[in-house]
């Protein structure tokens, strides 16, 4: 008889009585795997609604390619804004030169200016006092032809410039010692000033000049605006 009236065998624990253990998914665990569904759900939704569409690799590779094109153009212009300002940096060096000559040459053509007006006072007034003054002329036989230098002037008070021609009566003999005279071809002027007119002229063959008669007029056959008589050298 078992005591107290229980039967069966007793089974004896050394450490006490304990209550086993719930192997369960833990509720932070579940938590935590819902967060991240819920975060991953929230990003491909921004990504389809407010993000750019991601590239395929067809158009990766293209926009890559086009991104090489703009560097290599990016360089390009780099080099040619560079080649562009050594350019501006050598024309500024040139056009400080220029002005440093310009302005050397304003004051030597000033000084001329007064040496002129100095020289022109200084010579012999036209006897004939007409509209233009013959000042001075110098003549010589140079192989047939008539060598000529002539200076004219006139009064700068008298309004626009002179135009009109000038031309040589010559006096002289030919070649068979006949004496003779001959009109050259007229030589247009343009005087507003004074004006030095230097050249040649063509005589008739075997001609030797002796004197020449300056004429100014105002056109070929016009009215005569001034006139001197010098002898060819």
């Amino acid at each position: 008889m078992a005591l107290f009236g229980r039967g069966g065998p007793v089974v004896f624990e050394p450490y006490g009585y304990r209550k086993r253990r719930s192997w369960g998914i833990p509720r932070w665990l579940v938590l935590l795997l819902v967060g991240i569904a819920i975060g991953a759900g929230g990003l491909l939704y921004v990504q389809q609604e407010y993000l750019p569409q991601r590239l395929s690799p067809e158009e990766s590779q293209r926009l890559q390619a086009r991104v090489g094109e703009l560097e290599a153009e990016r360089d390009k212009l780099q080099s040619s804004l560079a080649d562009t300002t050594r350019q501006l940096q050598a024309s500024e060096t040139d056009a400080k030169r220029l002005s440093t000559a310009l302005t050397g040459a304003r004051e030597q053509t000033q000084k001329l200016q007064q040496d002129i007006a100095l020289f022109l006072d200084v010579l012999p007034p036209d006897p004939r006092d007409g509209v233009v003054d013959v000042r001075a002329a110098r003549f010589a036989n140079d192989n047939g032809r008539l060598a000529y230098h002539v200076l004219l002037t006139r009064d700068t008070k008298a309004g626009k410039a002179f135009r009109g021609v000038l031309q040589f009566v010559v006096s002289g003999a030919r070649a068979s010692g006949a004496n003779a005279t001959v009109t050259l071809d007229p030589i247009d002027v343009n005087l507003a000033s004074y004006e030095h007119l230097q050249g040649e002229a063509t005589l008739p063959d075997g001609f030797t000049a002796r004197q020449t008669t300056i004429r100014v007029l105002d056109g070929p056959n016009g009215r005569l605006q001034g006139m001197r008589v010098i002898n060819v050298r």
